[in-house]
């Protein structure tokens, strides 16, 4: 009965961490452990170097968002893809991952461009159930790409290189663009197209947007060139987000930033005090040799790769629409990983696989979090908004066959 306490407590809304708590510590008062290991975990963690990356790629991201970067980027999308069918839809789904890779929070990129771009949709002529679509399911876009947190977080969990993460994501999250965007074109070939004169001019466009353009550039040159570490990368963005967004174009007053850094380190401290209460958990499983338990049933009734594989994607869509992407993370990780690995699964595959599935349960009904945030942020039933993001997830579930099925996908860059 004392082991269903915790459990009733996350049931009635608790905090999680609470939880996940409770349950290490009943363990190990249970094991005749000393209840300390738990706060080691919290030391342990905190001694962890990847994890300074995390606050400051957040706050970039946070900057990023209350800054004019939105409007000068949708300003470029209106120049560059004009004359493109669904040119804007296209721009507007890379927008979205660009912001959601830097927050990580896929809410936050809903109600921060979403006022923003679902008009601007209408306006250019797409009809109100696919900008609906659109932005609710761009919402979680950006979760594979770097320097996407949940990215950094499987990496602790799993403890796989972030870097090897960081090039793995570009493929899989490159490809979901494409494929939505490419949908995005299909379904503006009828649109009217907008006369020369409508349209911003390019280099106007371009030059406006130069700053917030080199930013995955200094992102991503470092990583890619082996010159500097994932943390020094963290450092060195947001330094240059500062730079440009509060010192040259001061569109970021100096007096809102400890509101800015308020908001952003509530979100991190909690995925941090959920992700140390989790491998405190984690460690107690793992004693508990669940794993292995876990991983013979299964080897019993799963005979085959190809049959894990599928069967772990219904496991993980399950999941993804019922719990948010950090807790999902720090739940499942420990338990699958072992699983994976016995199946020949490469634990960077495992983790594009994994991401991908969390990031399609953030539109998947019922309780797909991006559904309410949208069905609030646009004053729309909740039906209707599932209905529109229906398209969005049949073509997210087809790449999700690819990238589960086609290891490449996620191993190539690692080869280079």
């Amino acid at each position: 009965m004392n082991t269903l306490a915790p459990a009733l407590l996350a049931l009635i809304g608790a905090p999680l961490f609470v939880a996940l708590v409770g349950l290490a510590l009943l363990y190990l008062l249970q094991a005749g452990i000393d209840p300390g290991a738990v706060v080691i975990e919290f030391y342990r963690l905190a001694e962890t170097p990847t994890l300074t990356a995390v606050p400051l790629f957040c706050l970039a991201g946070f900057i990023l968002a209350e800054s004019g970067a939105p409007n000068r980027l949708v300003r470029l999308s209106q120049a560059l893809l004009g004359r493109l069918p669904g040119g804007f839809a296209v721009m507007a789904l890379v927008i979205a991952a660009l912001f959601t890779a830097f927050t990580g929070a896929s809410g936050m990129t809903i109600v921060a461009l979403g006022g923003l771009v679902y008009p601007a949709l209408r306006q250019h002529g797409h009809d109100d159930r696919f900008a609906l679509g659109l932005v609710t399911t761009a919402g979680g876009l950006g979760l594979l790409l770097p320097p996407s947190l949940p990215l950094i977080v499987y990496g602790v969990v799993a403890g796989v290189p972030v870097d090897d993460l960081f090039l793995a994501g570009l493929v899989p999250g490159g490809l979901i663009l494409v494929a939505l965007g490419a949908y995005s074109v299909w379904q503006g070939r009828r649109l009217p197209q907008p006369t020369p004169s409508a349209r911003p001019a390019l280099g106007a466009a371009v030059r406006d947007c130069v700053g917030e353009l080199l930013l995955p550039v200094v992102v991503l040159g470092g990583l890619l060139g082996g010159f500097i570490a994932v943390s020094e990368t963290a450092a060195l963005a947001i330094l240059y987000v500062l730079l440009v967004e509060v010192g040259l174009r001061r569109e970021v007053p100096l007096r809102r930033l400890p509101a800015i850094v308020r908001d952003c380190m509530v979100l991190v401290g909690g995925v941090l005090i959920i992700l140390a209460a989790a491998l405190a958990w984690t460690n107690c499983l793992v004693d508990a040799e669940v794993p292995q338990r876990l991983l013979h049933w299964v080897s019993r009734q799963v005979h085959s790769r190809l049959a894990f594989l599928l069967l772990l994607n219904v496991f993980l869509l399950g999941v993804g629409c019922l719990l948010d992407m950090f807790s999902a993370l720090i739940i499942v990780v420990p338990l699958v990983l072992p699983l994976a690995q016995a199946y020949g699964v490469h634990p960077v595959h495992l983790g594009m696989v994994l991401l991908t599935n969390l990031e399609i349960g953030y539109s998947t009904p019922p309780v797909g979090m991006n559904l309410f945030v949208a069905s609030l942020r646009f004053g729309r039933p909740l039906l209707d908004v599932c209905r529109a993001s229906l398209p969005f997830q049949l073509l997210l579930l087809l790449v999700l066959v690819l990238v589960t099925y086609v290891p490449a996908l996620s191993l190539l860059l690692l080869h280079r």
